[in-house]
């Protein structure tokens, strides 16, 4: 039997949101003792011409439950202006992405596979099958922003390690 659709992405995607909902989680208890305001790490950007952590975080959940709903529809758009949010905000989209996802159906994503989804951002229209965009498009971006958060409070002193970014792993019970 080969792996389905569902298994090649949301569990992954459990694991990404879950992980990061324990960064989040360090960061809110760090946070005060390294004596950094929470609502300073929300406009904090890695660099200048980077995106705040508020819009990484968002696009976590973007490019997990929201790239299974995206493959539902059939359509995939930019992010909409990010959500002014605080950081307690920002924890509570985690959790309930997190939900969201454990609600996901088996067989329902499995049923997609070999769908056609569009991706329109701006004049441009790109053209993939459901299990390609997911695979190579919101997969690599999970992890791209998931990794800039992480990145983000690390860099603001919050203990962090490799062990914290990557969540409970699945092993062989």
């Amino acid at each position: 039997m080969g792996i389905s659709l569902y298994d090649a992405t949301v569990p992954g995607f459990v694991q990404t949101v879950e992980a990061t909902i324990g960064v989040l989680d360090k960061g809110m208890t760090h946070g005060p003792q390294l004596g950094i305001d929470p609502q300073q790490i929300v406009e904090a950007r890695l660099h200048p011409d980077m995106l705040p952590f508020r819009f990484q975080v968002v696009s976590v959940i973007k490019h997990s439950i929201g790239a299974v709903e995206c493959a539902q529809a059939g359509r995939f758009g930019p992010p909409p202006r990010t959500p002014d949010v605080d950081y307690a905000g920002l924890q509570a989209m985690l959790a309930d992405a997190a939900l969201r996802l454990k609600a996901v159906r088996r067989d329902e994503l499995d049923a997609l596979q070999g769908r056609e989804l569009a991706f329109e951002p701006g004049s441009m229209k790109l053209l993939f099958t459901v299990e390609d965009f997911l695979l190579s498009f919101s997969i690599p971006n999970l992890h791209f922003h998931a990794t800039t958060a992480y990145d983000i409070l690390r860099m603001k002193g919050v203990p962090l390690s490799k062990r914290d970014y990557l969540g409970r792993i699945r092993v062989k019970a």
